[in-house]
C-alpha cells in the first residue's frame, strides 16, 4: 500500500471513531439497502413521522464527505430537524470505503475501484421516489467535499433530472464539457486548503492532482442554464454571486472570507471535526438552512 492509501486508511479509522462517539439517530429513520451488481449499497432514510403520503413531497439526498458516512452526515448537518419542520424526505447514502467516485482525481477507494456512483444515485433516486411519493420536480442533491464533487459529477452525467444541487467545499474533479440544466447553490470558504477556491493542488488533505477553479465549474453550469450575467452582493464575510437563468433556474455562489474546508453551521467542532479532516465550521452562514431555502424556491420547471 502506498503512502496515499495508508493516509486514507488511517483517516478512515479516525472517522470510525468519530461515528462511534456520535449521538444516536432519530427514531423516524430507516436503514436500507440497495443491490448494485455485486455490491450491496446502504443508506439512511428520514421521513418525518407527521408527513402524510397523500401529496408528493421533496427529496434531499445528502452526500457525506471523504472519510464520512451517511450516519455522520445525518448527525453533523441537521437535515432531519429541518425536514421535520418543513415537511420533506432526506436520504443519507454511504459511499464505498467512505468515499465517492467523483471522477478525475477524486476520491479514495471509490475512485480507485471505479465504483459506479452515478449509476448508484440513479437507482437510489428512483427507488426512493417510487416508495416515498416524491415530487419529481423537487429532487435535490447536496454534498460536502468529496460529496460535493460527486454532486457536480451527477449534474453532468446523471440520468435523473434534478431540480438543484448544493455543493459545499467542492468543485469539478474531472472534465465536464456541458452539464445538465440545474439550479445550483455552491458554498465555499476562500481559505479552503483541501479544495482551493482558485483551483489547483490542495496543500492539505490526501487528494493528488488539480482541482478545477470554482468559478470555472460554475461557468459550465451557467452556460447549461442559459444565465444572465452574475451580480455580487457582500454582507460581512459572505459574498453572494447570483446569476438568474432561463426557466426560473439560478446559479448562486456563497463565498465566505476566513472559512476553510468545512460545512458552515455544522455541529462538528473540536476533536471530531479534526478527525474528519476539516476546519472549524464557519458561523457566518448556516449552510443547511441556506440550501433548503434555495431548494424550496427552485423546483424544476414544469
Amino acid at each position: 500500500m502506498n503512502s496515499h492509501g495508508r493516509h486514507w486508511m488511517a483517516l478512515a479509522v479516525l472517522g470510525c471513531l468519530a461515528a462511534a462517539l456520535a449521538r444516536p439517530g432519530s427514531a423516524a429513520e430507516a436503514a436500507l439497502h440497495l443491490k448494485m451488481g455485486d455490491l450491496e449499497r446502504s443508506y439512511l432514510l428520514h421521513r418525518p413521522a407527521a408527513l402524510g403520503r397523500q401529496a408528493p413531497v421533496a427529496l434531499v439526498i445528502m452526500l457525506h464527505g471523504g472519510f464520512g458516512t451517511g450516519k455522520q452526515a445525518q448527525q453533523s448537518y441537521h437535515w432531519n430537524e429541518l425536514a421535520d419542520r418543513e415537511g420533506f424526505v432526506v436520504a443519507y447514502p454511504d459511499g464505498i470505503g467512505r468515499s465517492w467516485n467523483a471522477g478525475g482525481i477524486c476520491c479514495g477507494p471509490a475512485l480507485r475501484g471505479a465504483v459506479d456512483d452515478v449509476g448508484f444515485l440513479d437507482h437510489l433516486i428512483q427507488e426512493i421516489s417510487a416508495a416515498e411519493n416524491i415530487d419529481p420536480r423537487r429532487v435535490y442533491l447536496a454534498g460536502m467535499s468529496n460529496g460535493a464533487a460527486m454532486a457536480y459529477r451527477y449534474a453532468c452525467e446523471g440520468r435523473v433530472a434534478l431540480a438543484a444541487i448544493g455543493p459545499v467545499a467542492g468543485t469539478f474533479s474531472f472534465a465536464c464539457a456541458r452539464a445538465h440544466a440545474v439550479s445550483v447553490l455552491a458554498i465555499h470558504g476562500l481559505d479552503d486548503q483541501h479544495v482551493p477556491f482558485a483551483g489547483g493542488q490542495g496543500t492539505q488533505g490526501v487528494t493528488q492532482g488539480q482541482w478545477r477553479p470554482v468559478k470555472e465549474t460554475l461557468d459550465i453550469l451557467r452556460r447549461a442554464d442559459d444565465c444572465a450575467p452574475a451580480v455580487a452582493v457582500r454582507d460581512g464575510p459572505v459574498e453572494t454571486v447570483r446569476a438568474s437563468c432561463a426557466q426560473g433556474r439560478a446559479v448562486v455562489l456563497e463565498k465566505i472570507t476566513g472559512a476553510g474546508h468545512q460545512w458552515p453551521g455544522s455541529s462538528r467542532k473540536g476533536l471530531l471535526q479534526r478527525l474528519l479532516g476539516g476546519d472549524p465550521p464557519s458561523t457566518a452562514l448556516d449552510a443547511t438552512t441556506a440550501l433548503w431555502t434555495f431548494f424550496r424556491d427552485h423546483p424544476a420547471p414544469p
